[in-house]
């Protein structure tokens, strides 16, 4: 599964490109605004209705799009300037929102400054988070909460050698959520359980910008507070066949989580005609308490079943960061570049997870005592221009890394604790080749290409034996832009038959915006995506008797995702969008889940998973006309249709939705 959450990253990445069909991006009122006062005065809002007609499954298109119907400030702009920039309170006003009202996406940013006095930023963020679950979990994981988001900074003397700033963050998520759990057995005896979801994040920073000479010295003290207070619960459920029936009759759990992370973090910086320094450092001194009681009562196969679980302890999570680089300019063709990294994470303290069965009075314990996580970098990079159309740059990096963890292992719990120590180190050395040319003005093409070789890497999916090839081209002229790129990556990890693993990308690009006339511009994009990975798994299945099992697993993709839009000015009134965006992964080519001539129960359950073949495209128009000056009248419509060719378990999660609006834009 996670290889279909890493296309769900890709599906996000490809749509990038795509534009919301509202807010209306043109706005109501002259552009110079009004002078009132010792102030000129600009603003636009617009107001209006959306609407969705939505078919198919409801979830999936709440968790891609989710916009509904209802009134709404789609968006607005306000912008207020001193005419002289010496305002009596402000200098400058600048604030734009969207989807105020019943979007699912709002957001609000503000700005108040005066002129070699003060400056505050706000950004206020509210996202509707709807997550149906994944297919393979019969409904039993489901999420549908709000997330609001606020940033506060407030910076004195702006304009001067010495800054001070001062700022709050927080963020904080409530909502029902649906998971499961596990009970009594081994055998796959899964509930339903439900939580209130509670999370709260704040943060507190004050610091300062000091210039002295040419050097520059940022320092920053913050404290970070976080804590988890979801209850969680079940009710009676059953689960298991006639005869071996196994019943949940009173569940509860209860796991705070709170921690604090104070820092601090410095940057220094310095440049000069033919050298440069930048040095940066970051220290967090992380604090956990947390403790979970568990309790479940019920049925195992028919006999009475008790249980309950303790798991506690505390920790601190020390990370530390530094970096120091340097960057000689001996020739105005030449430039060098050295960079020295360390990092340190370290969890010290002590967890412990218990577990009782209160029918037999036995019990288990297991404990947690240290990981630690140290990594120290070089790279080295140089840049040289040979003539006006040429230049190469070439780079060598080295990473040292050692993995550290203690665990502790004790039964019954009133036993002494065995520690046992893991320790894994791996040295990554990696050098990088590129050349830039520019044949002719518009032109500029840059080759270049990476090789990589890790001794030990960390999992079976790390980068070993690795290298990319890429390239890109840019042709740019006053009306017309051009680009195109090609990158390939290709991965060798363990030859191990248990732990096998080989991946290869190919990632073609292609993007042009053209504007001939001052009423008419046009932009495309096309983007294709090959992935295909080989691995070994080893597992136990078969029933009644679990064999071990050895076999490879493989995946494939081929992502093609194209966006078009064209916009046409009309008689200086009226403006027209018409859009068009698709993506699709064709898979291997296979018309059916399973590939023809398996008929064994696991490979039939490997080979569904293998790939999976699916479109999504969403065309639109939008039409503005202006019906005074500061007055314009909106409406637009958009598509958008999901549909999978075979599914998970035979479980589509297709939809198609009309969505739509019609809004007013004002000035006054």
């Amino acid at each position: 599964m996670w290889t279909r959450y890493c296309w769900i990253l890709t599906l996000a990445t490809a749509l990038s490109a795509q534009q919301v069909v509202a807010p209306t991006p043109e706005p109501a009122g002259s552009p110079g605004g009004t002078d009132t006062g010792d102030y000129n005065i600009t603003n636009s809002f617009e107001t209006g209705y959306r609407f969705a007609e939505i078919g198919g499954d409801l979830g999936k298109y709440r968790s891609d799009v989710n916009y509904r119907n209802g009134i709404r400030l789609l968006g607005s702009s306000l912008t207020v300037d001193s005419k002289d920039g010496h305002g009596l309170w402000f200098d400058q006003i600048l604030l734009n929102t969207q989807g105020l009202g019943n979007d699912p996406y709002q957001s609000a940013n503000l700005r108040v400054q005066k002129n070699g006095l003060y400056r505050y930023d706000m950004l206020w963020r509210l996202d509707e988070f709807y997550n149906p679950g994944l297919a393979v979990s019969a409904g039993l994981h489901q999420m549908d909460t709000r997330r609001r988001m606020q940033d506060h900074d407030l910076t004195l003397l702006p304009q001067s050698k010495i800054k001070f700033r001062a700022g709050y963050s927080r963020n904080l998520q409530d909502g029902p959520a649906l998971s499961s759990v596990q009970e009594f057995t081994s055998t796959g005896n899964v509930f339903p359980l439900f939580t209130g979801v509670r999370r709260e994040w704040n943060e507190y920073r004050i610091g300062a910008d000091v210039e002295l000479g040419s050097f520059k010295l940022t320092v920053q003290r913050r404290w970070d507070f976080y804590k988890d207070d979801s209850p969680y619960s079940g009710t009676p459920a059953f689960s298991g066949s006639v005869g071996s029936l196994t019943l949940l009759q009173q569940f509860a759990r209860s796991e705070p989580y709170h921690g604090s992370n104070p820092g601090w973090l410095g940057d220094l910086i310095s440049t000069h005609k033919h050298w440069a320094v930048n040095a940066r450092m970051t220290y967090t001194g992380g604090r956990r308490d947390f403790a979970l009681d568990e309790s479940a009562v019920g049925l195992s196969l028919g006999a009475a079943a008790n249980r309950q679980i303790l798991v506690t302890g505390n920790a601190d999570r020390p990370v530390a960061a530094g970096d120091f680089s340097i960057s000689l300019f001996p020739t105005d063709r030449l430039t060098l570049v050295n960079n020295t990294s360390a990092h340190n994470a370290r969890t010290v303290g002590d967890s412990t997870y218990t577990e009782f069965n209160n029918l037999t009075g036995n019990s288990a314990s297991l404990n947690f005592r240290y990981l630690g996580i140290r990594t120290l970098a070089n790279s080295t990079d140089a840049n040289y221009r040979a003539t006006k159309w040429l230049g190469v740059y070439a780079g060598y990096n080295y990473s040292d890394r050692q993995i550290t963890t203690i665990e502790g292992f004790a039964s019954p719990p009133d036993t002494p604790v065995q520690d046992f120590p893991y320790l894994r180190h791996n040295q990554l050395n990696a050098g990088t080749l590129g050349v830039r040319i520019r044949p002719v003005k518009p032109l500029t093409i840059n080759l270049e290409g990476e090789v990589g070789r890790d001794n030990l890497p960390l999992t079976p999916i790390s980068d070993r034996n690795y290298h990319t090839l890429g390239g890109r081209a840019d042709y740019r002229t006053r009306s017309l832009r051009f680009s195109a790129g090609y990158r390939q990556v290709y991965n060798v990890n363990s030859s191990d038959p248990l732990s096998l693993y080989s991946s290869h990308s190919r990632n073609y690009t292609a993007d042009a915006s053209w504007s001939p006339k001052g009423w008419f511009s046009l932009d495309a994009s096309y983007m294709k995506l090959h992935l295909d990975t080989a691995s070994g798994l080893v597992f136990f299945a078969s029933v009644p008797n679990p064999q071990l099992q050895r076999t490879p697993a493989f995946y494939l993709s081929n992502i093609h995702a194209a966006n078009l839009g064209v916009r046409f000015g009309l008689r200086k009134r009226a403006d027209l969008y018409l859009g068009y965006s698709i993506t699709r992964d064709t898979g291997d080519g296979r018309a059916a889940a399973v590939a023809a001539g398996v008929t064994t129960p696991v490979q039939t359950l490997l080979s569904s998973v293998e790939t999976f073949p699916l479109s999504f495209q969403s065309p639109l128009a939008r039409f503005s006309v202006k019906i005074s000056t500061k007055i314009r009248w909106n409406a637009g419509y958009q598509f958008y249709r999901y549909r999978e060719d075979f599914g998970l378990l035979s479980l589509l999660q297709n939809y198609r939705a009309h969505t739509g609006y019609t809004s007013l834009s004002w000035s006054f």
